[in-house]
């Protein structure tokens, strides 16, 4: 590991002097680059001298332990030795975290879909309640969102959304919320008082640039038709909703939300994007899938991850056995909690799984 930092800290110094060079700033692109990977390395590099320090007043309590020392002053150099190994100890630990592979995706902007599941309106209305509480997380982060494509109840329900969130690392924090969600209360449809379960499926998915997912146009089937909303009554009087069919795969991609024709269609095939550089990290991550099966999973639509407890007041995702005992605040967007958790235990499997 010393050796990887060592080489890690002098490219981080090659890449400072790089980027302050007049004429590597005149070449713009280059120069972004290097900006960006300085970057990636600063709090490695930091911690990593930061261990240096720690280890060099380790070594130095050591030496002073060597020596005769009256019985006040070596208590005071064994309690500065025994705090010096236990921030020497966290620290490694923190570059051991900072060394593992980055998910090439984590600072992607986010595809969220989410469907009513089992349960009708109640499913239906709860899937509104998790589109709201996103909502309200991505507002805490300063995210952006744009509905992409919306099916709503007569009643507010969602029988189906999808939406962008658009933001620094929204992937690398939302990734984890792709299964099925449990609520289990009783429905505001229900007069006999008694306790339901229904659910909503969320995906979560990595938002894809051209350069991403390169489109066939000869593989798109695209369809024109007018925009219907509750009950399939028309609202508008020109064909701008879009639908685009993906013919190799056999996806199907509806807006119809925009009055453009040119925008319903550039939502859908950025949806279409996301779901086809999905289906390739499913894949690919499928190769892995016994050598991971310990981790937190990122896309299994059909796992059961979370269940909403009304009655009780609490949340529980059961892939890392955790509960929480604060729904309404969870609810309005109070998610860092289990997102911070989910991402730990994440890392720590990696860790096992590195030998480390």
């Amino acid at each position: 590991m010393i050796d990887r930092l060592n080489g890690i800290e002098d490219r981080y110094e090659e890449l400072s002097q790089l980027i302050a060079d007049p004429e590597v700033i005149s070449r713009q692109d280059e120069w972004k680059k290097l900006v960006k990977e300085h970057a990636s390395l600063e709090e490695i590099v930091n911690k990593y001298r930061e261990l240096k320090q720690v280890r060099k007043g380790i070594d130095e309590a050591r030496e002073m332990l060597k020596e005769k020392l009256d019985k006040e002053f070596k208590e005071l150099v064994e309690a500065e030795l025994e705090e010096l190994e236990e921030k020497q100890a966290a620290l490694e630990h923190e570059i051991k975290l900072l060394l593992l592979p980055k998910d090439p995706l984590d600072e992607k902007n986010v595809v969220m879909e989410i469907r009513s599941g089992a349960g009708g309106e109640e499913a239906a209305l709860f899937g509104a309640e998790l589109f709201r509480m996103y909502s309200r997380f991505s507002e805490r982060q300063g995210w952006k969102i744009e509905i992409m494509s919306a099916n709503y109840t007569d009643i507010g329900g969602v029988k189906e959304l999808i939406f962008l969130i658009e933001g620094q690392g929204a992937y690398s924090r939302l990734k984890y919320e792709s299964g099925v969600h449990r609520v289990q209360r009783v429905p505001v449809t229900e007069s006999g008082g008694r306790i339901h379960t229904s659910t909503a499926t969320v995906a979560v998915l990595p938002e894809a640039e051209d350069v991403d997912v390169e489109i066939n146009p000869n593989d798109l089937r695209i369809d024109v038709f007018r925009s219907s909303g509750h009950g399939g009554q028309s609202v508008n009087t020109t064909d701008s909703a879009v639908r685009v069919t993906h013919l190799p795969t056999g996806m199907v991609v509806t807006c119809q939300d925009e009055k453009s024709q040119l925008k319903n269609k550039e939502k859908a095939l950025k949806v279409l994007r996301a779901r086809l550089l999905d289906m390739a990290r499913q894949e690919k991550e499928a190769e892995y899938a016994q050598n991971r099966r310990n981790q937190v999973g990122t896309g299994d639509r059909s796992e059961r991850i979370r269940r909403y407890n009304f009655p009780q007041g609490r949340v529980t995702d059961h892939r890392i056995n955790l509960t929480l005992y604060k729904l309404d605040s969870f609810l309005d967007g109070d998610l860092d909690e289990m997102i911070d958790s989910l991402i730990q235990h994440n890392q720590l499997e990696l860790l096992k799984a590195s030998g480390d």
